[in-house]
């Protein structure tokens, strides 16, 4: 049977969960800013059509903000994280199988669904459905490869005639799309490899897709002619419903202001152990390598300039916060340097393993901490389930207990309206 994919995509994601819970701003230009309110991010359609740039700084275009009156948003992790997985939960019940690509993007698994309905009525079926039970947008391509299907979606937002839904099965609609579509809007082609092709005569999606595959993956790689192949039809990427295991988990933020003295990195530090730890065991891993890093503001060559990381294989692999915290605090020792300003830092956590599924060396002595497992479940049911603020959490001390000010800046931020009882939406 030929297999058949959709991309449904969240249309301009961050914004649209912003507007959700403010009509008074469905007709508005918004933007969602990044970490520390420094660039935009996101777009409305509105904003769009004013001509606000991706990743602008926000200080280049605040006229355009007054005179235009554009509504701007901090990023709201929480907000989007959530809506996401409404959206998600939808798509699973519409669906026989679902690859979560991204927080917007989902591919579907719409192989013999033509025998029941016409592919074009599903895509909009899925379409008003999540309209209608999570309030956001959203735009589906239909094809019979998961490229395809990228193209199909951007065919789906590039073209409002289409009504949000674009259905390349036919040949000829693949024929007619993919000559529309500059290569750069094909998966996986970014823009230094659009510009080896572009020396190549390579400029549009069609022109790859009527390349030979084998020269593709001579001159650049096997990836490359698979997505050669798979714009000609041939699917070669298959649907991965089970998202793959981690390989590490990251946690870093640029500082709202630079920071001078040990004490505050050192909190800053211990506050991404601290999250880093969280997610691992969301991830039900236990990890063996722990990397810290620091650095100074690369875009300041005025400053003293100082980067620098060290890595430590625990003595066994944990998920226990209280052992992540004394390895990442002791790397810190080692890498700081006074008389710097420092702009960044962070944790990497490597190594992973499955709880218990570890085996230690034959004369190895230390071992984990009684009842760590029980204590650590404990302190997430305790966070998980405590009120916005720092009243009724558990934190550590190496956290601090005065504030963050090496947090980020979200002077623009809006309430946690689907995960904090607080802050839900009130009507009168």
């Amino acid at each position: 049977m030929t297999p058949v994919f959709a991309l449904v995509d969240c249309n301009n994601f961050y914004a649209s969960c912003e507007k959700l819970f403010r009509p008074d701003l469905r007709q508005r230009p918004v933007v969602v800013l990044s970490n520390n309110d420094g660039c935009v991010v996101a777009r409305s359609r509105e904003a769009k059509d004013l001509g606000i740039k991706m990743g602008v700084p926000i200080f280049q275009i605040r006229d355009a903000i007054r005179r235009h009156g554009i509504v701007v948003f901090s990023s709201n992790y929480a907000l989007y994280a959530d809506m996401s997985s409404r959206v998600m939960r939808v798509l699973e019940d519409l669906a026989p199988a679902v690859e979560v690509y991204s927080i917007d993007e989902s591919f579907l698994d719409l192989t013999g669904v033509s025998r029941a309905m016409a592919l074009e009525d599903f895509g909009v079926q899925v379409q008003q459905t999540v309209l209608n039970w999570t309030g956001l947008p959203v735009c589906v391509g239909i094809a019979p490869s998961k490229t395809l299907a990228k193209l199909a979606n951007y065919g789906a937002k590039k073209y409002p005639a289409t009504g949000g839904v674009v259905n390349l099965s036919d040949p000829q609609r693949q024929h007619r799309l993919l000559q529309l579509a500059p290569v750069e809007e094909v998966w996986g082609v970014g823009n230094r490899l659009t510009r080896r092709l572009n020396a190549l005569g390579i400029h549009t999606a069609l022109d790859l897709a009527q390349a030979d595959p084998a020269v593709m993956r001579r001159q650049f790689s096997v990836v490359l002619e698979r997505t050669v192949r798979e714009l000609n039809g041939e699917s070669c990427i298959a649907l991965e419903p089970v998202a793959a295991t981690k390989q590490q988990i990251l946690c870093s933020r640029s500082f709202a202001e630079r920071v001078l003295d040990y004490g505050v990195m050192r909190q800053a530090i211990s506050g991404y152990t601290v999250r880093a730890g969280e997610k691992l065991r969301q991830e039900k891993q236990t990890a063996a390598v722990l990397t810290v890093f620091i650095r100074t503001s690369p875009f300041n060559p005025n400053e003293a300039q100082y980067a620098n990381s060290a890595t430590t294989t625990l003595p066994f692999p944990t998920d226990d916060t209280r052992l992540l915290l004394q390895a990442a605090q002791k790397l810190l020792k080692q890498l700081w340097r006074d008389g710097y300003r420092y702009s960044k830092g962070g944790i990497c956590l490597s190594g992973f393993h499955q709880p218990g599924n570890y085996q230690p060396g034959l004369f190895d002595t230390v071992k984990e901490r009684p009842n760590s497992r029980r204590l650590m479940a404990a302190l997430d049911r305790i966070n998980r389930n405590a009120p916005h603020g720092a009243s009724g959490k558990v934190w550590f001390a190496g956290e601090g207990v005065n504030g963050q000010a090496w947090s980020m800046h979200r002077q623009h931020l809006s309430p946690a309206y689907t995960t904090r009882w607080g802050e839900l939406l009130q009507v009168y």
